[in-house]
């Protein structure tokens, strides 16, 4: 079952937002080397990335209460499995009371791409010259995943979600706001975004990393879409790499009604063709004379 599903059967059950953060800062972030004698998802935090982590609890607090005007919310963790998002969301977890806690998931479809071997430091940094070459989302680490693969296992963690929400299994309050929080780590991020919002592999591309800490609150909108517009500002959208069509679709999603689609939004048909016929009989005209001239092209202002 799909949002507009739920929406339509369960209209007060569906998560006023679903918000991703990217762990604190980790010894990694912070010197390479440390991959090289220290498996991936055992690298830690350091104490700037804790102190990110306390301070990211306390915003989530802040944008999930109204700053202390929404009494009625409760909150549900999914988290990466390693250790600087566990990390992360343990100190996370310190600005907020139990009673406000539903409950808490470890989920491995959400961690860090695989990026292979990364014992020899030279030959990672010639695969990562050659990842820039050949485009993130497609190029493999030898031994590792490309953010392709890591898409196809996001994807399959949306549908559990919406079946966790379809089947209450998260046992909402529907006079409760319900508050998703996925604690996990910057492509596993990007590629969760791509995949709700239906952004093209070109427009993957052109996404910035999230810094450590970092979230991006996608909010419920008044027809049941979800929009990163309600809470982030253009300017920010604009700094983490949306285009002005990707901003413009972000704000259509405040007023839309759940399974419209906008028809405004390119890569949802203009960017695949060229040139398409007004009609059956253009282009039978032009099989008759060979005259590509007598199609004429129909294009939307992009």
């Amino acid at each position: 079952m799909y949002p507009q599903d739920l929406q339509q059967h369960h209209p007060k059950l569906l998560p006023k937002r679903i918000i991703l953060v990217r762990h604190g800062e980790s010894e990694g972030n912070l010197d390479t080397s440390a991959y090289a004698t220290t498996p991936d998802n055992k690298i830690p935090l350091t104490t700037v990335g804790l102190a990110q982590a306390r301070q990211a609890g306390t915003h989530l607090h802040s944008v999930i209460s109204g700053n202390g005007s929404c009494p009625n919310w409760r909150i549900y963790f999914y988290v990466s499995p390693y250790e600087r998002t566990r990390s992360t969301l343990r100190e996370i977890g310190r600005a907020f009371p139990r009673n406000r806690v539903i409950g808490v998931r470890e989920e491995c479809r959400v961690r860090e791409q695989d990026f292979g071997n990364f014992q020899v430091a030279e030959r990672m940094e010639v695969i990562k010259e050659n990842r820039e070459r050949f485009g993130r989302f497609f190029y493999r680490f030898p031994e590792g995943e490309s953010a392709a693969d890591v898409f196809d296992r996001v994807s399959s963690f949306l549908e559990s979600l919406w079946r966790d929400i379809d089947l209450n299994r998260l046992k909402t309050d529907p006079f409760q706001d319900l508050n998703l929080v996925i604690v996990s780590h910057g492509l596993a991020t990007r590629v969760f975004l791509m995949k709700w919002f239906k952004w093209t592999v070109e427009q993957f591309e052109g996404l910035n990393n999230l810094g450590n800490c970092e979230i991006r609150v996608m909010q419920l909108g008044q027809g049941g879409e979800y929009s990163l517009a309600i809470h982030h500002s253009e300017e920010e959208m604009l700094e983490w790499g949306l285009s002005p069509e990707m901003i413009a679709d972000q704000k259509w999603r405040i007023h839309a009604n759940k399974g419209d689609w906008n028809d405004n939004c390119p890569w949802y048909f203009d960017d695949f063709f060229d040139c398409l016929a007004d009609s059956d009989d253009y282009i039978k005209n032009s099989d008759d004379t060979n005259d590509d001239s007598l199609i004429p092209c129909t294009y939307t202002d992009q």
